[in-house]
């Protein structure tokens, strides 16, 4: 079956910040902060905010059409962004962007900590959508993630927290102007930190920790049109034959397996979170047929798509 004949392909699910809350948010959780309690009426267009508190003990692999910050104060939780695996620690942040896979997992007892959510438009007046990575590089796909703070630096971003929720509680006027001027403050704070411990990814080819997040951050945006490591190679401007071998060094698989890893988090994804059938995800996931796909997923999951549906 050719994929000229088969119907149109679904959108690889990408979730909106509205209704977004049951993938998150345990139901009947009682806690009044942020959004958790707020009436319909007081909620503020593309922005969301919520501390750990009455939050779901994991999450994905999933995407989301919207930016999300987690802010750490205490305990820990793994999170995996594409193919980077973080262990959140107290006084950590964590940014995910636009259509990125992220998951998490093994979050400790004494978690406590913030997260927001929001889409790029809603700090359209003081930055704008199209350029939001660019001022702020941890939200970019080349920037880095995840980074601790140090003691001054999270106390002002946890007080921006709070002034967020004062006025988010509040019904004073002005309210969503002084959340987007708090939520870009706390972002400025974040880029500060940033740039004091020089995170910026260095740009040294010969570099093998360079190559390797470069090439796992590549295969984590393009994975669905390029499935060959030759191609990876090319826009590192190397061999495909030294690409293998930094890899291979450096994590102990093939520079293949992270393509794997990362197509089989997508597939998981669809497969758990729409009800489009098997044979139209085969076609989404561009593969060239039903039976490669379910090959596929079988051989790397050691179950069958229809069995990892049922089960998830």
């Amino acid at each position: 079956m050719s994929r000229k004949n088969s119907k149109p392909k679904a959108e690889i699910p990408s979730y909106a910040l509205e209704g977004f809350r049951p993938l998150h948010r345990m139901e009947n959780e009682h806690t009044d902060f942020g959004c958790n309690k707020l009436d319909k009426q007081w909620m503020i267009p593309g922005f969301e905010m919520y501390s750990s508190v009455g939050v779901k003990s994991s999450m994905g692999p999933l995407k989301s059409a919207f930016y999300r910050i987690s802010i750490t104060i205490s305990g820990t939780v793994d999170v995996q962004l594409g193919l980077e695996h973080f262990n959140l620690q107290p006084g950590s942040l964590c940014f995910t962007t636009l259509n990125q896979v992220f998951s998490k997992k093994n979050i400790s007892d004494d978690l406590f900590g913030y997260y927001i959510l929001f889409t790029g438009s809603f700090l359209e007046e003081l930055v704008q959508e199209r350029t939001l990575t660019e001022v702020f590089p941890f939200f970019d796909y080349t920037g880095v993630p995840f980074f601790s703070m140090n003691a001054e630096e999270m106390r002002k971003v946890e007080q921006f927290v709070l002034q967020m929720n004062e006025e988010l509680q509040s019904r004073k006027t002005g309210r969503e102007k002084a959340i987007r001027l708090y939520l870009y403050l706390l972002l400025l704070e974040a880029k500060r930190s940033y740039e004091r411990q020089q995170l910026a990814v260095a740009t040294n080819i010969r570099d093998n920790n360079y190559l390797t997040t470069r090439y796992l951050k590549l295969v984590s945006q393009h994975f669905l049109t390029n499935r060959k490591v030759a191609e990876y190679a090319g826009m590192l401007a190397i061999t495909a034959n030294h690409l293998n071998k930094v890899i291979k060094e450096t994590t102990g698989n093939t520079a293949s397996d992270a393509i794997t890893e990362m197509l089989l988090r997508e597939a998981k994804a669809v497969l758990r979170y729409t009800d489009a059938p098997v044979s139209e995800i085969a076609f989404q996931l561009n593969f060239s047929e039903p039976a490669a796909f379910s090959r596929f997923f079988k051989k790397a999951a050691g179950i069958t798509p229809q069995d990892f549906r049922e089960k998830a």
